[in-house]
């Protein structure tokens, strides 16, 4: 539920131009809450939430059995910069990232490897938002102008 969200992250959650049905990558999950409140907007869409540290993928999948059970939710120990679609994975309508060094600007050099990764894993429309803004910003994926 929202109530697990602190207030940057359920603003955060807010901002995101979510719709029933969609794919949603969170790279940076963490212990899970945003991936889980996510989750419940979207219906019958699916999010994957992905981690680098295996002890938050660990957090995040106890924290979210029963959206895990129902096919909501599905999580995977990956940085962004390693990320890779697998072969019958389908691909995302939006990526959300907080607080992701490769994405934010203190790694400029792992940040190119991962925008790659993530213009091959969303949809031609498909759209990433960052921590930075107010409360997000957008990243230009497929050569649209980025959006505060």
């Amino acid at each position: 539920m929202a109530n697990d969200l602190s207030p940057r992250l359920l603003a955060i959650v807010n901002a995101l131009p979510l719709r029933q049905g969609m794919r949603v990558l969170e790279i940076g999950c963490g212990p899970g809450a945003a991936a889980r409140e996510i989750a419940r907007r979207i219906g019958g869409g699916h999010v994957l939430a992905i981690d680098r540290s295996a002890k938050a993928i660990a957090q995040a999948g106890a924290a979210s059995r029963a959206e895990i059970a129902a096919g909501r939710l599905s999580l995977r120990q990956v940085a962004i910069e390693d990320f890779e679609l697998e072969a019958d994975e389908k691909h995302f309508d939006i990526a959300v990232a907080v607080r992701v060094g490769a994405l934010d600007g203190r790694h400029p050099e792992a940040g190119k490897i991962a925008l790659r990764r993530l213009k091959a894993a969303l949809t031609a429309q498909g759209r990433l938002f960052i921590d930075g803004g107010d409360p997000l910003r957008e990243i230009a994926i497929h050569g649209r102008t980025a959006r505060a």
